[in-house]
């Protein structure tokens, strides 16, 4: 059995007083971390305050990262200062950052490698377009993301992320994938997976789902067989629909 993992990406909203106020609110509600494991992603600003406050069964997750260690890169920050600082998560290739900051597979891929370097779990995203969806190509435009964001990782590091399938029409959009086609995908990019490495790597990684998750179909969306959690964006803003969220992960 795949254990849950519920993530909330904040993206860039709240300020320090606001993330505290979230933080404290949630930390004696959150289910057991034996059960399901509970992360929120937030902006660098508040990372380190909420990693000094997280509960038993909180984690704290970045929203991005670089692939070099140090160097003149104005604006960035280094896979070794989220671990210094305590950070456990980080998410990398978010369809946000692939279309307004030109991310590219190639910068994903090594991400993805000086995560694991630093001892990071990243959260991995992949997905397509609305154009992509309606001429068929889902499958396509998703394998190659996966061939090229996972290559040079060897299986043991594989197992251990976490893969979100977000299709980027439904982020923000209020449309989301029916639970289906949700699984369906899932269940692609773990056929992709075995593919790529083999059946056992396959069946321990864990796939999330990112687009419009709310508290109205978290429950129809976690009673899929191929997904094992969800990345959340607005829903995760508010921390009664966040421990909504995580709780209904382990009905």
């Amino acid at each position: 059995m795949r254990k849950p993992i519920i993530a909330g990406n904040w993206k860039m909203f709240k300020t320090r007083d606001e993330a505290l106020q979230f933080i404290l609110a949630v930390n004696e509600q959150l289910p057991s971390r034996e059960k399901v494991d509970s992360v929120i992603c937030s902006q660098f600003t508040v990372l380190r305050c909420l990693v000094k406050r997280q509960g038993e069964n909180l984690r704290i997750g970045a929203q991005n990262m670089h692939f070099a260690d140090e160097g003149a890169f104005t604006g960035e920050v280094s896979g070794q200062m989220l671990k210094s600082i305590g950070v456990s998560y980080v998410i990398i290739g978010h369809s946000e950052r692939r279309a307004m900051f030109n991310e590219t597979d190639e910068a994903v891929n090594k991400k993805l490698l000086k995560a694991f370097e630093c001892d990071l779990t990243p959260i991995l995203c992949v997905g397509e377009s609305l154009e992509q969806r309606e001429g068929g190509r889902t499958e396509e435009v998703i394998g190659k993301q996966l061939e090229l964001d996972l290559a040079n990782l060897t299986k043991e590091q594989v197992k251990t992320l976490v893969i979100a399938y977000e299709p980027i029409w439904a982020i923000g959009t209020g449309k989301t994938a029916t639970s289906q086609v949700a699984d369906e995908t899932c269940g692609f990019i773990r056929k992709t997976v075995a593919k790529l490495f083999d059946k056992a790597t396959a069946e321990a990684i864990r796939i999330q789902y990112g687009g419009s998750v709310k508290t109205s179909n978290i429950d129809e969306l976690m009673s899929m067989p191929n997904i094992d959690g969800a990345l959340i964006g607005g829903a995760s803003l508010k921390a009664d629909d966040f421990v909504t969220l995580v709780k209904a992960a382990v009905k």
